[in-house]
């Protein structure tokens, strides 16, 4: 949207770009793993020291599971089927979706505001959960999954991609993010990015943007 301010044209958001994990749902290894190790210490030490979220994100980045957890198993040959459970059973590390976020989706939707997406997400594992999900992910226009683009956020290559996927100028769109480097990333480029707390406060700047009433 085009507004003019005198001879200067002023270029307004009317599109919003979401982050999914830890915005629309919450996500954590523990989820998936506390229901398949009894002992609070030895989950605490394989989360930490096995299943590392550097170890999750090459699969954001775009290499497939069974090279990273093949990899993974050469390294702690004793916990071999708690790593091959990764894959098969990686929704279960996807926990509710967050409180009032999927209705700001529905609001936000129902108003007409184009809705997207740049998710840090495996190309494999991404398809199955989204499946999962139609009556939400059905709403948006376009999603750009990491793993399939082999860039992830905070490169500002996969916003550039997303921006020319999505038909935007970055003062078109804003974004959420729950991390403070995405979100920073996004800022640089010219998008005005949010960094998530909680459904009332990102309601508060939608409004701001007069995208949707507080």
């Amino acid at each position: 949207m085009i507004a003019a301010v005198g001879d200067r044209p002023v270029v307004r958001p009317h599109a919003v770009i979401f982050d999914i994990g830890n915005v629309l749902f919450h996500w954590d290894p523990r989820f998936l793993y506390e229901r398949l190790i009894d002992d609070d210490r030895a989950l605490d030490a394989f989360v930490r020291e096995v299943v590392t979220h550097d170890w999750h994100f090459q699969h954001d980045a775009g290499r497939n599971f069974a090279d990273t957890s093949a990899e993974l198993i050469a390294a702690h040959p004793h916990h071999a089927d708690l790593i091959a459970a990764w894959g098969p059973r990686f929704n279960e590390s996807v926990g509710a979706p967050v409180a009032g976020m999927h209705a700001v989706v529905e609001a936000l939707d129902e108003a007409g505001v184009p809705l997207f997406a740049i998710t840090n997400f495996s190309h494999e594992f991404f398809p199955p959960f989204r499946a999962e999900w139609p009556e939400l992910f059905d709403r948006f226009r376009n999603i750009v999954v990491s793993g399939e683009e082999r860039m992830v956020k905070p490169d500002p290559a996969i916003y550039h991609l997303a921006l020319a996927r999505f038909g935007l100028q970055p003062g078109e769109a804003v974004f959420v993010d729950d991390n403070p480097a995405n979100v920073d990333a996004a800022n640089a480029i010219g998008i005005d990015a949010h960094l998530f707390r909680d459904a009332p406060s990102f309601r508060a700047f939608l409004a701001e943007h007069e995208l949707l009433a507080a």
